[in-house]
């Protein structure tokens, strides 16, 4: 069996005091939104906003979430997210995604599955994305 590497988006961010809990821990739906950036951030660096799809009336909704929590991130860390594209079908893309410590060791706090739907942003029923966008995500994602 071959075991090829997938392609992984690495995006940066710093735990802010709003992000934490009266002990500087984060807080555990907050894991969510740095997940959110790391796939906005993923999207924006293939040359696609997120507003210039939504004039195409198209919008990305998560449909589905499985999260595994292993240690916690704390105030003023300075933390990873991995981004990693699992399938991808027309109307779908499921990520794994993860956050480690930006250091050495890369200690691994916090794993998801993510699902998201391309849905029509006045019917929020889910449609085909972009020729171009499944394209893109074919031949370099997956």
């Amino acid at each position: 069996m071959n075991d090829i590497k997938k392609p992984e988006f690495i995006w940066p961010v710093r735990v802010y005091y709003e992000d934490t809990d009266v002990a500087g821990v984060v807080y555990y739906a907050n894991y969510l939104k740095f997940y959110e950036r790391g796939r906005t951030e993923w999207l924006r660096s293939l040359g696609y906003d997120q507003d210039l799809l939504i004039e195409q009336g198209l919008a990305f909704a998560v449909a589905h979430i499985d999260a595994r929590y292993f240690a916690p991130a704390r105030f003023n860390e300075k933390l990873l997210v991995k981004t990693t594209i699992v399938k991808s079908r027309k109307a779908s893309v499921v990520f794994h995604q993860q956050i480690v410590s930006d250091d050495a060791e890369q200690k691994l706090l916090n794993e998801a599955t993510i699902k998201v739907a391309c849905v029509d942003v006045n019917t929020m029923i889910p449609t085909s994305m972009p020729d171009y966008l499944v394209e893109e995500i074919a031949s370099d994602w997956c």
